[in-house]
């Protein structure tokens, strides 16, 4: 009943927006009572928010990335993280998703507080942990890895994240997905090369 709930929901506040959207609707869609659904959620609040929470768990962007032995292994790393969070977060449904919360954002703020947790803070931290260990391994620079996160992704979306949002472009296909990952990696990597000998930490022994 949950993940019909949930689907109903989703399908409802993307093509209505959270003001056209109601319970009854999302419950007959479902095939539930409001009753069901208001048990279930809470309201339609709830039921928004517990739609986000659903749909960045399904993404996977919040996965520990394997830890580097190489650069060459710290490249493919990054753009196989680079091609699949473009994949996710430039599809049309996620799109709605972010334009959705940020129509919220000055009713409903915990809509935008829990897509940020979920889906941007998930993904940037498991960039920066990845990060932090290929530093702890002596194969990057060891500067802060949250901040050298945000680069990679700056690199990464060079502004695509806006347009999509504006409805200026539409997802970008596979290749393309391909050719900003791979720019972005190589762009990231020439930024931050490999220590010297002195510079690397004594310990090869990679963060837990």
């Amino acid at each position: 009943m949950r993940k019909r709930i949930l689907g109903a929901a989703f399908k409802t506040f993307t093509e209505k927006g959270y003001t056209g959207a109601n319970t009854v609707e999302i419950a007959t869609l479902a095939k539930v009572s409001k009753r069901d659904l208001y048990a279930e959620f809470g309201s339609k609040q709830g039921t928004l928010v517990a739609c986000i929470e659903s749909w960045t768990a399904g993404m996977g962007l919040s996965q520990e990335l394997p830890t580097p032995r190489n650069r060459t292994m710290l490249a493919t790393t990054l753009a196989n993280f680079g091609s699949n969070l473009l994949k996710e977060v430039s599809q049309p449904v996620v799109t709605a998703m972010y334009r959705l919360a940020i129509a919220e954002a000055k009713r409903s703020p915990e809509v935008a507080r829990v897509l940020e947790s979920a889906g941007r803070g998930a993904s940037r931290k498991a960039l920066a942990d990845l990060l932090a260990r290929a530093a702890a391994v002596g194969i990057l620079e060891a500067e802060e890895p949250s901040e050298m996160a945000e680069q990679y992704l700056a690199l990464l979306w060079e502004g695509l994240r806006v347009s999509l949002l504006m409805g200026l472009v539409d997802a970008p296909e596979p290749a393309e997905i391909e050719r900003r990952a791979q720019k972005a990696t190589l762009a990231f990597l020439r930024l931050h090369p490999e220590p010297s000998s002195e510079e690397r930490p004594t310990s090869r022994t990679p963060a837990p």
